[in-house]
């Protein structure tokens, strides 16, 4: 788009396939020529999708405002699978790495980021309130508003409760449920009926998928 202020994609291929990975908050997209001999080498691209960010597959005659980046198909009459940012808070960048500010990802990396928050409660963005440090994408990503209200909201967990406090207790918590002496089917029984907050961030997202 002459209005996209993303970086122009120095990939130019008459076929070409598109695949795609997600983590967190983030979704790369490779661009991969069918012919890979007479075809560019395979591009990257890490797109952030913002508050209004989506891809939306149309008519290529019939592309929606605020398309900022086309891919087109080679039917007739072509389509294209467009980014489609009404606010333009969403980006992309070229290249396959992912932010690195940014923790493991909630679904995909579920006990790399249940460690990572685990072993650093004395972080000072633990001292402000959970419903805050939920949004936090060090810790969190792939957590956003609707996910974080859902999740305090099963656990009945005060929005503005101090998020160490909230967190603290799952160590406890992580230690029963290794004690030795316990049955596995105990260990189930409790995890079911007792789901913690961390999981939540878990299988709320699931849920969702």
């Amino acid at each position: 788009s002459a209005v996209g202020r993303g970086p122009e994609v120095p990939f130019r291929s008459e076929a070409y396939g598109i695949s795609a990975v997600a983590r967190g908050k983030e979704l790369r997209l490779t661009l991969s020529a069918l012919d890979p001999a007479a075809g560019p080498p395979p591009q990257d691209l890490v797109f952030r999708f913002g508050m209004s960010g989506s891809f939306r597959l149309c008519p290529a005659a019939e592309l929606p405002r605020h398309a900022h980046l086309r891919f087109l198909t080679r039917e007739s009459p072509p389509r294209a699978l467009c980014f489609v940012d009404p606010r333009r808070f969403g980006s992309w960048r070229l290249g396959d790495a992912w932010q690195p500010e940014r923790g493991p990802c909630v679904v995909s990396e579920y006990q790399a980021f249940r460690e990572n928050v685990l072993k650093n409660l004395d972080d000072r963005a633990f001292d402000k309130p959970i419903c805050e440090v939920l949004l936090n994408q060090q810790y969190f990503n792939g957590i956003g508003n609707y996910l974080r209200a859902e999740i305090l909201y099963r656990l009945k967990i005060p929005s503005f409760e101090k998020a160490q406090t909230v967190l603290e207790a799952l160590k406890d918590q992580e230690q029963r449920k290794k004690d030795p002496s316990l049955m596995l089917s105990k260990k189930v029984k409790l995890r079911q009926e007792n789901p913690d907050l961390l999981e939540l961030c878990h299988t709320v997202p699931m849920e969702v998928i």
